[in-house]
């Protein structure tokens, strides 16, 4: 569930897989600059994130506890993300600006409504799964995209980003339900971003009934983006392979 549209092509991955970018006429030149800049930092911010939590772990000689490490990199490019809907809604980049949003605000929601509020998870090593499986994603991801709009790609990218997903997307997708059913008793107990009847406004909501159903939304969507991205790996990797013998 967790994921973002990229700056240089569609996004219907969940982050951790594949679609083939769509090529047109446009963006123009200074929207091309623009995302090659955009997609370079982002690049460069999770390189960060990645450099970190290695620093980290030879430091302490542990993988526990590294979120503290990259907490506030973390934050910052992951929230960076959602930008990409200002750019699907623009037309710079050609993507649904609907499931982009969704998939951008997954992440941001599980970034900050989640591990950000829920201070008690901070320490599970969930965490870290869905932490290092977003920070391979997003290098290759925005490498991808860095390069496809420069027009050239290298196999290399193109091959981990369509491949990578197979391992990356199940681990991310376990972290991030992990660390949900962790949050859960903490967030019944302290009442975290619940309203309770009566108010003026006759309005109540459960955040940890909404953390329920978020969790039971994996179960169709797991499986079909899982496929789908299957499905895109055969034929973009089919189609390059077929273009290397014909050359």
């Amino acid at each position: 569930m967790a994921a973002a549209g990229g700056g240089g092509g569609s996004r219907a991955d969940n982050g951790y897989g594949s679609q083939q970018p769509r090529r047109r006429k446009g963006p123009g030149a200074l929207a091309t600059a623009y995302l090659v800049i955009y997609n370079v930092v982002m690049t460069a911010g999770w390189l960060v994130i990645a450099v970190g939590l290695v620093r980290a772990y030879l430091a302490k000689g542990s993988y526990h506890s590294l979120y503290y490490s990259i907490e506030k990199p973390l934050k910052f490019f992951q929230t960076g993300a959602l930008l990409e809907i200002l750019h699907c809604a623009l037309g710079i980049v050609p993507s649904s600006v609907v499931l982009t949003a969704f998939q951008v605000m997954s992440r941001v929601f599980l970034t900050w409504a989640v591990t950000h509020s829920v201070k008690e998870v901070q320490t599970e090593d969930s965490v870290l799964l869905f932490v290092v499986a977003w920070t391979i994603t997003e290098i290759i991801r925005y490498s991808f995209y860095t390069f496809s709009l420069l027009n050239h790609l290298p196999y290399l990218i193109k091959w981990a980003r369509y491949t990578l997903f197979i391992v990356l997307y199940p681990m991310g997708v376990s972290g991030e339900l992990l660390t949900i059913y962790a949050a859960l008793p903490f967030v019944r107990q302290s009442g975290l971003y619940s309203i309770s009847l009566p108010n003026k406004y006759n309005f109540s909501f459960d955040y940890y009934t909404f953390l329920i159903l978020v969790m039971i939304s994996y179960i169709p969507i797991f499986p079909q983006l899982y496929f789908h991205m299957l499905h895109q790996r055969r034929k973009v990797l089919s189609h390059t392979e077929e273009h290397k013998k014909s050359e």
